[in-house]
């Protein structure tokens, strides 16, 4: 679901254990079965997200300063909360922001997973935290009670 929405997610999520058994002869223990399964999952949503052509472009942000509130915007919300931010991003932003941040790849490797220029993918990066950056404002300013 990080990395794609309804019919999709599930059409990923089919491919995916379709590949760990296809090639669970080339698991070799070492590393935790987890690890080795996200791997191949990331790998099938990365490909499928290549074949989809994702449009890389520029949306108009509104520039927040969180600097002081994000830390507790962000404590504040659960991590559902904050899983359906990160949802609201463009295909493109989200492809790029799941890999890096949360899966850790370089922007050398995600270039190669996604088709890009690893320029690409650091600009795309810094858009999607800047868009991520707006919607906890605007999801922290809606839920604050004054």
């Amino acid at each position: 679901l990080r990395y794609a929405d309804g019919e999709e997610a599930k059409d990923i999520l089919q491919l995916g254990f379709l590949k760990v058994f296809d090639y669970i002869h080339q698991y070799k223990g070492e590393g935790s079965f987890e690890g080795w399964m996200r791997r191949v999952f990331v790998s099938v949503a990365t490909r499928q997200l290549a074949k989809k052509k994702l449009s890389f472009t520029s949306i108009g942000l509104t520039d927040h300063d969180l600097a002081g509130e994000a830390p507790d915007a962000i404590a504040k919300m659960s991590e559902t909360e904050i899983h359906a931010l990160i949802r609201k991003l463009p295909d493109g932003y989200r492809a790029v922001f799941n890999l890096h941040v949360i899966e850790g790849y370089s922007h050398e490797e995600i270039a190669g997973l996604l088709n890009i220029q690893p320029a690409t993918s650091r600009t795309q990066l810094l858009k999607a935290r800047r868009m991520l950056q707006d919607l906890i404002c605007k999801h922290h300013c809606n839920t604050v009670t004054v």
